[in-house]
């Protein structure tokens, strides 16, 4: 890849661009997965040629790394900030990292589809631990809200563990069956699933 611009206005119109080559990516191999997608079918989808491509992302399997960083890293900040709300209770930081973390897979629901179809081509490379750092993390700060929570009684469940595994597999299995144009809004499926652990009147 040649080297980035410098000069900040080039900067943003550069990585806006790269972030338009990553979605479109994502979309294409959602749909038709990653190996069945050449650098041709991406021209086609960005209006770049394939050398132009490359002037924004070195390879495909670089394009699969970013799609699969750009889940984590932003969710994980919010996750952050949410947890160390002061302003908030337990249950109610609980609640709003719910209605973030549904509202970002459906936003990302193609590159949510291309994660878990095509992970495993990257896995074994170093650079996938950044990705599982960053998933380690973000169900740690989820399993301490779930602790707190259930230490203030505003929540309430059996077992910690299977409780947070099963709220893993709830959101991010929305984008399967998520619907535009279905009954429920983003903030509602996520207000659906806390009320499940939330204590009657809380």
């Amino acid at each position: 890849m040649p080297s980035l611009p410098t000069k900040p206005a080039l900067r943003e119109r550069y990585d806006r661009r790269q972030e338009e080559v990553v979605d479109a990516a994502a979309e294409l191999f959602g749909a038709n997965g990653f190996q069945a997608t050449s650098m041709a079918d991406l021209s086609s989808a960005t209006g770049l040629t394939v050398g132009g491509l490359y002037h924004y992302v070195g390879s495909k399997d670089e394009l699969l790394f970013r799609i699969c960083h750009g889940l984590m890293e932003p969710l994980l900040d919010h996750a952050r900030a949410i947890a160390a709300d002061g302003s908030l209770t337990p249950g109610e930081r609980l609640r709003a990292l719910l209605r973030e973390w549904v509202g970002h897979v459906i936003a990302r629901r193609h590159s949510m589809l291309v994660f878990g179809q095509e992970r495993h081509v990257i896995e074994r490379e170093p650079r996938w631990r950044e990705i599982r750092r960053a998933r380690k993390e973000f169900e740690r700060v989820l399993d301490d809200l779930l602790e707190q929570g259930r230490a203030s009684g505003e929540l309430s469940y059996d077992d910690r563990a299977v409780t947070l595994l099963a709220l893993l597999g709830m959101v991010n299995h929305v984008p399967q069956w998520y619907r535009p144009r279905g009954p429920l809004g983003p903030d509602e499926i996520a207000d659906g699933y806390w009320r499940l652990l939330a204590r009657a009147g809380s």
